[in-house]
């Protein structure tokens, strides 16, 4: 073998070194270095495998969430109303007690909590995204009038005490559809949460994306598109939307962490989902009640959610940094 094969043997790439060099591979290695990012993803998929198989748990369990066990067996109650055993009455029977006045178990009511606070934030965040996608895209290419028009309405809606509007909106969404004196079903609370939610929620993510299409589309591959005559369709599709991946997931990721918060704290004013639906808004308005004689009623939701926000968040900053390492601290 000459020096030249040489050289060019241990200077050529192999397809392994390639593949190892892309972006995606490149992201993948550097989230897995970090040693945060790996335990919050854990935990995190901890929730969401509970939450998806919380009608397994619960019958193996051989409890629910709705029954008031205290009706058929008063002595799980003392004379105030709250649980006769000690920690909340917790016991091999009951493992994370009972609910004071009712006696429901605690356990199965923060499985199927968890299972609809996760539902609302996870619909509530897709449909945000995709909004907030279309939106910031299409100002971002058209640009003129209709970037001037989204912005001011982008402009407008970040402006609005957005908690404030939540709690006004809800009841004249409900009033839409059913009867001042009817009883709200559960699915059109949960619908209008997701409706209300999502629109008060595009308009961080649609900003962002403007300014990144508002970049891009003066680069010189889109300029090579538009020379080739390719519609506006496939160089938003084929050039645009590939570049935004990055700041879409880490927008997605630091989302929804929020919109679980948004909406256990509309559940705990009375404006979201409301008992005896299992949620965890629900749960810690009831544990309010009670805390000063049982706290653990309120411990366990509380700590629950406390755990998966912060992990959440905590996961989308190792995302961020895994995709976008200029940006890491």
């Amino acid at each position: 073998m000459t020096d030249e094969s040489v050289e060019k043997s241990t200077t050529s790439p192999s397809p392994k070194g390639n593949e190892s060099r892309s972006p995606g591979r490149l992201a993948w290695n550097r989230f897995k270095r970090d040693r945060t990012g790996v335990i919050s993803a854990c935990i995190v998929v901890f929730f969401f495998a509970i939450a998806l198989a919380a009608p397994l748990i619960a019958k193996v369990y051989g409890k629910d969430p709705y029954t008031t066990y205290a009706s058929q067996r008063p002595e799980l109650l003392n004379a105030f109303a709250y649980p006769a055993g000690p920690n909340g009455g917790m016991s091999s029977e009951f493992w994370f007690g009972i609910e004071p006045q009712l006696g429901r178990d605690v356990f199965t009511f923060l499985l199927y909590g968890i299972r609809t606070s996760l539902g609302i934030a996870v619909a509530a965040t897709l449909l945000t995204t995709l909004l907030g996608v279309v939106v910031g895209v299409t100002a971002g290419y058209l640009g003129g009038r209709t970037d001037y028009f989204v912005g001011r309405v982008i402009d407008i809606l970040l402006s609005f005490p957005s908690t404030l509007f939540f709690i006004a909106f809800m009841p004249v969404i409900y009033g839409l559809f059913v009867a001042a004196d009817d009883n709200i079903p559960t699915s059109l609370r949960a619908g209008a949460l997701i409706v209300v939610l999502s629109a008060f929620g595009w308009a961080s993510i649609a900003r962002l994306l403007r300014g990144q299409v508002l970049g891009l589309r003066e680069r010189e591959f889109v300029e090579a598109a538009k020379v080739t005559g390719a519609s506006p369709k496939r160089i938003v599709f084929k050039e645009l939307l590939p570049n935004l991946w990055t700041p879409i997931i880490i927008q997605s990721t630091l989302m929804l962490p929020a919109y679980v918060t948004a909406e256990a704290g509309l559940a705990f004013l009375g404006v979201g989902i409301i008992d005896p639906t299992p949620d965890w808004g629900v749960m810690i308005q009831r544990g309010a009640q009670f805390y000063t004689e049982d706290f653990t009623f309120m411990l366990f939701p509380g700590l629950a959610m406390v755990i998966f926000v912060l992990a959440f968040n905590l996961l989308g900053d190792s995302v961020r940094d895994a995709l976008d390492p200029k940006s890491k601290r």
